[in-house]
């Protein structure tokens, strides 16, 4: 089923773009039944310090653990933390 689409505007700057996508529903000008999901694979990861509070032997145990894979135990975490994150999500996150 073929549906007639509007036609975008020209947009002078990002701001009227912004503007005009507040007021106007995205379906009226694109077909998203045909859209396919972006990759991006030469982007970095955007990275974030945090401070978390753990207990003094579960360190111990993960700088052992990070020794035998001869990794810093920070990047160990991160896997830890990412394994257990795509178990509860049940699929492999992008990224």
């Amino acid at each position: 089923m073929k549906t007639d689409k509007k036609e975008l505007p020209e947009f002078k700057n990002e701001m009227e773009e912004r503007n005009f996508w507040e007021e106007h529903d995205s379906t009226d000008y694109l077909d998203w039944g045909e859209s396919q999901a972006a990759r991006f694979p030469k982007l970095k990861p955007t990275t974030k310090s945090i401070s978390i509070r753990l207990p003094q032997d579960l360190i111990d145990d993960l700088k052992i653990l990070a020794n035998k894979r001869d990794v810093p135990y920070q990047s160990l975490l991160k896997v830890f933390l990412a394994e257990k994150i795509e178990d509860e999500f049940g699929k492999k996150r992008v990224g």
